[in-house]
């Protein structure tokens, strides 16, 4: 066997541990993500009524918060959860006595008017919109992935606390698709800044 083999199998572990170790850690100072889940203009959400397969299903948010739902006219959702607007529409359809006991479902398919904003050295940059599973890496694809010129271990995700601040943290993206730190939760009005290489 030849005697360099094992020096350079050492040499190799020990760069390959060095490479491992060279992540920047995870931050401890971004705020937990919060679910962001009223809805506002240009949403669009689903709506089940059991039992009754011809009310059409789907919605978008008018600019002025408001939908057009079957025999109940014009309803206000904007700022409203899910589970409000069920009940909004629950109450109006017993109130035009269109129903007697109509059981109700909301669910939010696109949530187009909360964003996140990546900039920088993406092939997209721009906003893209939120949902409530959005993570850093999905982000970062809907925007294209990076540049060749992306500093990819380097990325700074700035996000708004409840005071009315913001905490801007430093991430490795590197480290999260090579499986060595988890992806991190999104959550609505994030910044995400993909700088440039330091030559």
């Amino acid at each position: 066997m030849n005697r360099l083999f094992f020096p350079r199998l050492v040499l190799a572990m020990a760069l390959g541990l060095t490479a491992c170790g060279s992540y920047p850690p995870l931050p401890t100072n971004l705020p937990r993500a919060l679910p962001s889940t009223t809805v506002g203009p240009g949403d669009v959400f689903e709506v089940h009524v059991m039992g009754e397969p011809n009310l059409p299903k789907e919605y978008r948010v008018n600019p002025d918060g408001s939908i057009d739902f079957p025999y109940v006219a014009r309803l206000v959702v904007q700022n409203l959860e899910p589970q409000d607007i069920s009940s909004l529409i629950r109450r109006k359809l017993q109130e035009g006595k269109i129903l007697n006991d109509p059981q109700v479902s909301v669910s939010v398919k696109q949530y187009n008017s909360k964003k996140i904003a990546v900039i920088g050295q993406v092939t997209k940059p721009g906003s893209v919109p939120y949902t409530d599973s959005l993570r850093l890496v999905d982000a970062l694809s809907q925007a294209g992935w990076f540049t060749p010129l992306a500093a990819s271990n380097h990325i700074l995700l700035t996000r708004l606390t409840k005071d009315g601040g913001s905490v801007t943290v430093e991430l490795s993206v590197d480290a999260i698709t090579d499986g060595k730190r988890p992806d991190i939760p999104l959550q609505a009005g994030d910044t995400i800044k993909v700088p440039e290489k330091v030559f």
